[in-house]
């Protein structure tokens, strides 16, 4: 599944000349999912694993640039209001399919740590909901995710 995403966010980022074209779409993504592991107020080791290993497969960048691209995307995260700054980015360059596969990739973050807290679940439904995806999306990720594990 990552590799999917790698590939779809491989060839939106093809058509951007400038490293801040590309560095939009993976901030947004890496925030969110930087969000989605700090959601229960604690951030732990295997979250911030699946966080660096997931931006470095989506991405095909080295677990090095994806923990250079974690910093950058804590401070944005720090600096944030809402998750619609970063949502915004993923409806403009994301189609729905893709916006599937980032929800799916979520919620694994939210299980990397064996439980998905209430707060975690809250976000994501959230964040569901400013991507424009379904319940029924919702429900399908859940589940993807929850039952492979």
């Amino acid at each position: 599944m990552l590799k999917s995403l790698r590939n779809i966010v491989r060839h939106l980022t093809a058509g951007t000349d400038t490293p801040a074209g590309r560095h939009s779409l993976q901030l947004a993504v890496v925030a969110l999912l930087l969000e989605i592991g700090r959601a229960d107020h604690s951030l732990t080791q295997a979250e911030l694993e699946a966080v660096v290993r997931a931006a470095a497969a989506v991405f095909d960048i080295t677990e090095d640039e994806s923990n250079g691209l974690l910093g950058d995307a804590a401070s944005a995260v720090e600096a944030a209001v809402s998750f619609h700054e970063f949502t915004d980015v993923l409806n403009r360059e994301l189609s729905v399919a893709q916006k599937r596969q980032c929800l799916r990739e979520l919620w694994r973050v939210a299980q990397a740590d064996g439980r998905i807290d209430y707060y975690e679940e809250y976000y994501l439904r959230k964040v569901a909901d400013l991507l424009h995806l379904s319940h029924r999306d919702f429900i399908s990720a859940k589940l993807a995710v929850t039952d492979a594990g």
